[in-house]
């Protein structure tokens, strides 16, 4: 059960966070729309797990050579892979049955999600530039379950911020991936992942710059937008930039002085600074949504 639990990687269920923000900024909020969110980010949950394995069972060659992946239940031998083609058909049934209470715009997102998810791993992963943006895919697609799955409209600039911001994930999981590899005297890029000869550190540097600063951008110009002033009655949501800054510079900075960034979830639940900016944001993000 161990080997399992840590074959699905329960940690990265974080990342499903992203379902709640349409509804933390929704104007109306009912019993009915918090439920169901719940339920499709147990879905998400489910599906994310989904993908996990079905992942691991095509990368087990990869993995075996990789110096932090060749500990990975099916790559170690711990968990056989028909074990694994069992489990991955029981969470995609788990995250079916979790949508369908929701609607079948849900259903739809899962869908989705999981053959984007397939066509990643079977292929579009190694396709330089490409396999960011389907990783990216995958957050908006949280995103907009969790507001049109549900009946809630989305805020442009909000999805905007949600795209920049997994775009920038996902570039300085590449960095990182790059980094480790330097360290660990991994030469040939490709016996581990093949998109990794296709990148610089140079090109990486400029893409995880750039994004972070359209990141920064696209989330102060939604907290001003009149848009968000309205809905809201307060421009107050400004005062929560600062977070978001310190938040992405931090990032940065574990990602080249401490060669982190390689798992997201496990950073934001591990570094003291990003935990106390995390829960910063939150809490005064809610103060000022509920006080006004």
């Amino acid at each position: 059960m161990h080997n399992i639990i840590k074959l699905i990687r329960p940690h990265q269920y974080l990342k499903n966070g992203f379902v709640w923000l349409g509804i933390m900024f929704a104007q109306n909020r009912t019993l009915t729309d918090i439920v169901h969110v719940g339920l499709v980010f147990l879905a998400f949950c489910a599906a994310a797990s989904c993908v996990y394995v079905f992942n691991d069972i095509f990368d087990v060659q990869a993995d075996r050579l990789h110096p932090v992946k060749r500990h990975r239940p099916i790559a170690s031998g711990t968990v056989s892979i028909p074990t694994a083609w069992w489990l991955t058909g029981f969470l995609a049934l788990l995250a079916f049955s979790m949508a369908t209470r929701v609607g079948w715009a849900a259903v739809a997102f899962i869908v989705l999600y999981l053959l984007i998810n397939i066509a990643y791993s079977l292929r579009l992963k190694h396709v330089v530039i490409l396999d960011v943006f389907i990783i990216s895919t995958g957050f908006m697609l949280r995103i907009l379950a969790g507001t049109l799955g549900v009946d809630i409209a989305p805020s442009q600039w909000l999805l905007l911020t949600g795209l920049m911001l997994t775009l920038f994930l996902g570039f300085a999981k590449r960095r990182a991936e790059l980094l480790m590899l330097e360290n660990s005297g991994q030469a040939n890029h490709a016996n581990i992942r093949r998109v990794l000869d296709d990148y610089s550190p140079v090109v990486l540097d400029q893409l995880t710059g750039i994004t972070a600063a359209c990141t920064i951008l696209s989330y102060g110009l939604y907290t001003v937008s009149p848009e968000t002033v309205r809905v809201h009655g307060t421009q107050a949501l400004f005062y929560t930039l600062p977070f978001v800054i310190y938040g992405m510079f931090r990032y940065l900075y574990l990602l080249h002085h401490h060669a982190r960034g390689g798992d997201t979830a496990k950073d934001l639940m591990t570094d003291p600074h990003l935990i106390i900016t995390g829960i910063g944001w939150l809490a005064i993000t809610l103060t000022v949504l509920k006080t006004h």
